[in-house]
């Protein structure tokens, strides 16, 4: 059998894939409630692109801007489990006025990174008259003070830099319906993999967690409450062909069918 590495995502690259798989994000400014912000990007200067609500940013964020705030990001399991929050991250710092003559520009600049639907019910300079009943979002940056990640093993803070430096994981977009192929129509892989991991740590339901290039991790829901298990892959893997390598060698069996992301 070959032996199994430890590697695993670094900090930073494990923030920038919650970032970008984020299912919720909400922004809670200064003497203000908490309001969900459905655009949450790192842009290259090592600012966070946020959105406000019109009523509560003012028509340009001028109503907001220098005020500090706090954006908080949920990384939710896949899968339905006890407890379904996998990691939350949270970007402290101040709001600054985007220009308005800059705001189409970012929005071009996120969407080609990130197509989010929700871009497009940002005000612009030259926006068309909308439905009073559609909700606009005025477009801000966040300029950074810290950045801290917190799951299962505890709290992390991380540099704008290294933060800069990372990518989400390549299979971060993927990871969610791969999982859920894994789980509903591979029982027997999930099987075989559950029975590497020590008899110690199997004493519960175990469900598939996350999927990175590293390896992939398992959910234990036992009496004694949760843990999470790491099986690394001998290897880090870029693409699906190295993926299904991965899983094959990992079960000890290189002829089985790869699997294959649930489109």
């Amino acid at each position: 059998m070959l032996p199994l590495t430890s590697a695993a995502p670094t900090t930073a690259e494990r923030i920038r894939s919650a970032c970008h798989r984020a299912g919720g994000a909400l922004l809670a400014v200064e003497r203000e409630d908490p309001v969900a912000t459905p655009v949450h990007h790192l842009l290259d200067d090592g600012s966070f692109a946020v959105t406000l609500p019109v009523a509560r940013g003012g028509a340009q964020g001028g109503l907001v801007a220098g005020s500090q705030a706090l954006l908080e990001l949920t990384d939710y399991a896949p899968l339905p489990l006890r407890e379904p929050v996998r990691s939350l991250v949270w970007v402290r710092g101040r709001l600054q006025q985007v220009p308005p003559a800059s705001v189409t520009q970012t929005l071009d600049l996120i969407a080609t990174e990130c197509p989010n639907p929700a871009l497009l019910q940002v005000d612009t300079p030259h926006s068309m008259p909308s439905n009073p009943q559609d909700t606009r979002y005025t477009l801000l940056r966040l300029a950074i003070d810290s950045v801290v990640v917190t799951d299962a093993t505890g709290a992390e803070p991380v540099s704008v830099d290294d933060l800069l430096a990372a990518r989400p994981d390549p299979f971060c977009e993927l990871e969610s319906g791969l999982l859920w192929h894994l789980d509903k129509a591979h029982s027997d892989v999930v099987a075989r993999l559950v029975s590497r991991l020590p008899a110690a740590l199997r004493r519960g339901q175990v469900r598939p967690l996350g999927l990175d290039r590293y390896g992939v991790r398992f959910r234990v829901e036992g009496e004694d409450g949760d843990h999470d298990i790491r099986l690394p892959f001998h290897k880090p893997v870029d693409d699906m062909t190295g993926l299904s390598k991965a899983f094959r060698v990992l079960m000890g069996c290189p002829f089985i069918n790869g699997l294959r992301a649930r489109r």
